[in-house]
């Protein structure tokens, strides 16, 4: 049997005869703010009624209030409403809900005392409950000073405390007396504030004072240089705040006639400080403190600390045999908490300990979290984890950060910045300095807290970093490890944005994976748009491209698109790196999408945003996806003629393994192979969760050795090989084929591999079968098509070795199931994937994933990761689990329909192309001969073959006719195909590559508008792959290819770079042969004059020839190391660096 007795809201009936009473004692008449009794105790009792499955306790409660369960921490808004029901923590249908069969209770009924040896509460209305468990969750009173009598607030009128709901009727009742002016509150921490607030919002009361011991407000949770910043801020507000000053009596009158009926025969009229000096005061509030409510424990012969507080063990035991204690009331380990996290804490850990431990080890209690945020005064205020660590520990070598962080002037003093960010020095005494100098005393550290790895803090230094703004009112203070490794706690006033991010990261005591600058700076990554970067800043460095050019282009109409965009300026031709993320300024990381800048501008510039697919749709992508699913259009020349902007279009689409869909595909899903620098290929056989037997190690080498490639174990736990030519690709296969391998889709926009540790196979930490699950999650879901690649992992512990959460779908084995996470990826924008759902049996994991990744496929943009896809969700990953979990729009049935029709039809492509005549004789490098041209000089490195390196940049150049010797008009048509080694047809572009003498040709067929010829080099990086690239056309009907590699347009007609003016190239005249119609003729000059100007050997890329032109010096890498040792070394006046030294230089 178990009894709770609860003196705050008293809910007491007798108990039915099957079940267990359990008293909650709360003698608690007042609670201080933020804390409140009630809170702690309802807490439990939920706590216990939910955990309580076999109903094992009926609890009752007594309370002395009138009213029932209130939230003491909302006594301010009291002020403002005046109605407790408002305040109420559950509302009295849901004490109905449990009585009586579960839950009584009784109010004005206070307990008195207990009888432990009769297991026995009594009350002040003589009556007596027996118990199985006593849990006494008495609060605590306000503390008065020692010159203040402890009947004052009943004897003594116009005195007061900040407890309850009786304690605001009655300042309220006083302060509306004409004479009560000026107002007074004894205390400056959190209640006194707060206390200060409540007085400054009544209207009768037009003078506010807080006399404060200390030398700033809110000593106990903000430093020198913080709390005087909220100082200032509430002087603002006409508040008088009188530090470091105490009253020594308080001063009263006896009441007249002329003041009114009311209780109290003297009145409160001020102060007398210690310098002699009278403090005049109306009414006055005192909030120094609170004191644990221990009268009843006292009186009842359990122990309690000499200062205050019931004694309690690890499990919230008392002295005596099955009573507990918890919340302000009671003392654990010599401290008693005021705030509402450690006191739930403790009732979090009661109510288990009193239903769960039949099975389970019970719960103990830890050194809490004493995190705090507040709106104090109008100031929002935040302190979290070890916020004082710094007064304790010695800082350790530190380096003032402030010349590493560019000040913006706009016309003010360059040596006094807008705001203030330095590292503590180190020269400072942390014991003398403004932070710890005030006389407040720090709470006292229930246990020692060990470091990590086992180490003591006290030889652990730390490190302190501020940001100090005046002028905005902002102060943070954040404390590290004096590595910067890991963050220890810190303070915020003003801006506490980043509160609840913070304590989660002291929390987890994991090491930070961002210097601890960027906690103040920010990384203003994802949202930054570059407003605040300057026209003169770099947004592009291969070509130099500063904001204000990119501005300058949107103001003056140039450049309205981003296609005019990188043609006019070059921005993103170079490496492309500064699209998605751009470095401004050497020393300070700044990532910022030109997309986000182009768009702000043109939003600036008044000008419409173009969200269209392309010139070729006038909708986005999610309406064109909606239109052809409504529609059921089946074939591109189908979309292209119901909602293209012109049906003759040719436009292009996704990969479609067929002729016709020539024209969608771009080349590595044309070739099912990435094609890499030098126009050759690799080849990424499938390899489930990176699981593979040694035969088919030995199927892979024998490839790899038979075709020269050369062969690299990635990240994804599988093996690439690199170098293979287009024409090898299908025998190549072909013998994967035969070995058991199927392809790997590393080309596609698709599953890329599923990554495992071996989890149960081996590990001895292992809880799940992670390659088991992987391997099935990879089978399952390889070939998908999706808008951008997908990655996942599965990990079978939390030891996490397949760093699933850095996945954009990954699995963790945990002791109850396993915990999904989704949204995660590496690359340019990296992102720790979010936990999606916990502790999900092995059952229901694929369903959850087919799921996800359905609606992804349905509802995300082109080209766009699961990441931004969350991001960009409305209602973000909460949303999702409402969709996906929860099954809110009704259509988790359809997107499991929808995965399984994509998973029924898989067909391994690679084994369709080498079974099929028509498909392998795409592969040919040249459709006029069996004859083989070089892509580019290849060179032997570390034991392998890999393609010659280019130059940092070749120089730029444009081929004409005029080039060649004999005039154009001299030229001879020349038969170089057939009409059928093209595979024309009206529904879609094809092309191929000729040889002609050592010169590689493209030809390339437009349905409705015949064939062209181009030269089969690039110009740009000297790469013989033209003919891979997409046929596309301008908005005004322009024909160009792009060049698979770096997307140079090259028109089809003139050879002009359409986006890069340095670049173009030489067209020829085509026709079908009038005399033979299955012939393809090109008007061509003599093979040697055009091998003189565009031939293969002439334009091979060469070692030789990149290294005189200059190597890319930022990418290499020089190793220097040390000398060997000679005779007469020690008289060597070498002074080079790394002279005799055993160090490596870099």
């Amino acid at each position: 049997m178990a009894s709770t007795v609860s003196n705050g809201v008293d809910v007491v009936l007798d108990r039915p005869p099957a079940l267990n009473p359990v008293a909650t004692l709360d003698d608690a008449t007042d609670v201080r703010v933020p804390e409140g009794r009630e809170v702690i105790f309802v807490a439990f009792i939920e706590k216990l009624l939910n955990l309580d499955a076999d109903q094992k306790y009926f609890i009752v409660t007594c309370g002395e209030e009138s009213h029932l369960a209130y939230n003491r921490v909302g006594l301010t808004e009291y002020f403002a409403h005046r109605n407790v029901e408002d305040l109420y923590l559950n509302p009295p249908s849901w004490y109905a809900q449990h009585h009586p069969h579960r839950l009584s209770y009784h109010l004005r009924e206070t307990v008195t005392h207990l009888s432990p040896e009769k297991n026995l509460v009594h009350t002040s209305k003589n009556r007596s409950f027996s118990y199985s468990k006593c849990v006494i969750a008495a609060g605590s009173r306000a503390d008065l000073p020692s010159y203040v009598p402890l009947d004052a607030t009943e004897t003594t009128r116009g005195v007061f405390v900040y407890r309850n709901i009786a304690d605001l009727e009655g300042i309220i009742s006083y302060a509306e007396q004409p004479s009560v002016k000026h107002a007074v509150v004894v205390g400056g921490g959190l209640l006194g504030l707060e206390a200060a607030k409540a007085v400054y919002d009544i209207p009768s009361i037009s003078r506010v004072s807080i006399i404060n011991r200390s030398a700033y407000p809110l000593s106990r949770q903000l430093d020198a240089e913080a709390g005087e910043m909220v100082l200032h801020q509430i002087e603002a507000m006409g508040v008088q705040v009188l530090t470091r000053c105490s009253p020594t009596r308080q001063i009263t009158r006896a009441r007249v006639a002329e003041d009114g009926p009311g209780a109290g025969e003297e009145i409160f009229t001020g102060f007398e400080f210690q310098d002699g000096s009278i403090y005049e005061a109306d009414l006055v509030i005192y909030a120094i403190g609170i004191r644990p409510r221990d009268d009843v424990a006292r009186t009842s012969g359990l122990q309690c600390y000499p200062r205050g507080g019931i004694i309690v063990s690890d499990d919230l035991k008392t002295s005596v045999d099955n009573v507990y204690a918890i919340g302000e009331c009671a003392s654990w380990r010599e401290n008693s908490y005021g705030l509402i996290g450690p006191g739930v804490e403790m009732a979090d850990i009661l109510a288990f300990n009193l239903t769960q431990t039949a099975s389970h080890a019970p719960r103990m209690m830890n050194a809490p979290d004493l995190s705090t945020k507040l709106k104090l005064m109008g100031v929002d205020v935040a302190s979290f984890g070890d916020y004082f660590v710094d007064r304790r520990l010695p800082l350790g070598k530190t380096h003032n950060i402030n010349n590493s962080i560019p000040q913006r002037t706009n016309g003010r003093d360059h040596d006094r910045p807008d705001v203030e960010i330095s590292i503590e020095d180190s020269s400072k005494d942390p014991r003398t300095s403004p932070s710890s100098s005030s006389s407040s005393q720090s709470e006292k550290t229930p246990s020692t807290r060990k470091g990590r790895h086992g180490k003591d803090p006290k030889d652990q230094p730390i490190n302190c970093l501020v940001y100090k703004d005046p002028f905005g009112g902002t102060y943070k203070k954040y404390i590290f490890t004096e590595d910067g490794k890991y963050l220890l706690g810190g303070m915020m006033v003003g801006d506490v944005s980043d509160f609840v991010k913070l304590v989660a990261i002291v929390k987890k005591k994991k090491a930070l994976e961002v210097p601890p600058s960027q906690f103040i700076v920010g990384s203003q990554k994802g949202d930054d748009d570059g407003g605040d970067l300057d026209d003169d800043a770099q947004v592009c460095s291969c070509h130099n491209v500063m904001k204000g050019t990119i501005v300058q282009r949107i103001k003056d109409g140039s450049c309205l698109t981003i296609p005019d965009l990188k043609a006019k300026t070059k921005v993103g031709t170079g490496c492309g790196g500064c699209m998605p993320l751009i470095r401004v300024m050497t020393d300070l990381p700044v990532h910022v999408q030109v997309t986000k800048i182009f768009n702000a501008e043109m939003k600036k510039a008044g000008q419409a945003l173009n969200i269209n697919l392309c010139p070729h749709f006038a909708m986005s992508r999610q309406d064109l996806f909606n239109v052809i699913k409504v529609k059921n259009l089946r074939s591109f020349t189908e979309i292209m003629k119901s909602i293209g902007v012109n049906g003759s279009s040719i436009g292009y689409n996704e990969h479609v393994m067929k002729p016709t869909h020539h024209q969608n595909q771009d080349t590595n899903d044309r070739f099912m192979a990435n094609m890499q620098r030098n126009g050759t290929f690799s080849v990424v056989p499938r390899i489930p969760a990176g699981e593979i037997s040694p035969d088919g190690l030995i199927a892979i080498g024998k490839v790899a050795k038979r075709y020269g490639l050369y062969t690299k174990i990635t990240g994804g736990q599988r093996i690439d090989m690199f170098g293979a030519r287009k024409d090898d690709l299908p025998a190549i296969w072909e013998e994967l084929n035969k070995a058991g391998f199927e392809s790997g889709h590393a080309y596609g926009k698709s599953l890329r591999t599923v990554k495992s540790c071996v989890g149960t196979t081996w590990c001895r930490y292992g809880v799940g079968d992670s390659v088991g699950l992987a391997v099935q999650l990879e089978n399952r879901y390889k070939g998908v098509r999706s808008p951008h690649k997908f990655k996942g992992g599965v990990s079978g512990c939390v030891r996490e070795c397949a760093e699933a959460q850095g996945k954009d779908f990954g699995i963790i084995a945990t002791d109850k199931g396993w915990n999904i996470f989704v949204g995660g990826n590496g690359g340019a924008n990296p992102r720790h994937a979010d936990l999606f759902a916990k502790d999900v049996p092995p059952s229901k994991v694929v369903r959850i994933i087919d799921r996800f990744l359905a609606y992804y496929i349905m509802t995300a943009d082109r080209l766009e990761r699961t990441a931004r896809w969350i991001e960009r969700m409305d209602g973000g990953i909460e949303k999702l689990r409402k969709v996906i979990l929860q099954d809110e729009l009704g259509i988790c049935k359809d997107l499991e329909t929808l995965m399984d029709n994509l998973v029924s039809t898989y067909e391994d492509e690679w084994a369709a192309a080498v079974k099929d005549p028509s498909k392998r004789k795409q592969f040919k490098q040249f459709v006029n001969t069996d004859e083989k041209l070089p892509q580019s000089e290849v060179i032997t490195e570390r034991g392998q073959h890999r393609p010659a390196d280019w130059p940092k940049a070749y120089p730029p150049v444009k081929f004409s006719h005029e080039n060649v010797v004999t005039a154009k008009s001299e030229w001879k048509w020349v038969t170089v195909a057939k009409t059928a080694d093209l595979l024309p047809n009206d529904a879609g572009t094809t092309s191929a590559a000729v040889k002609y003498g050592n010169t590689q040709l493209a030809i390339f067929h437009v349905p409705n508008k015949g064939y062209y010829a181009t030269q089969q080099m690039c110009p740009h990086k000297r790469a013989f792959v033209l003919d891979h690239g997409i046929i596309g056309d301008t908005a005004n009907g322009n024909l160009y290819v792009s060049c698979p590699l770096h997307k140079r347009n090259f028109a089809l007609t003139s050879g002009e770079c359409l986006n890069d003016s340095d670049y173009q190239i030489l067209t020829f005249d085509t026709r079908e042969n009038p005399d033979e119609q299955d012939e393809i003729q090109l008007l061509l000059p003599p093979t040697e004059e055009l091998d003189a100007v565009v031939g293969t050997e002439k334009w091979l890329v060469r070692q030789a020839e990149s290294e005189a032109l200059g190597l890319n010096t930022a990418t290499q890498i020089k190793v220097v190391g040390p000398k060997v040792a000679s005779a007469d070394v020690s008289s060597s006046s070498c002074g080079g660096n790394g002279c005799g030294k055993s160090s490596l230089e870099w």
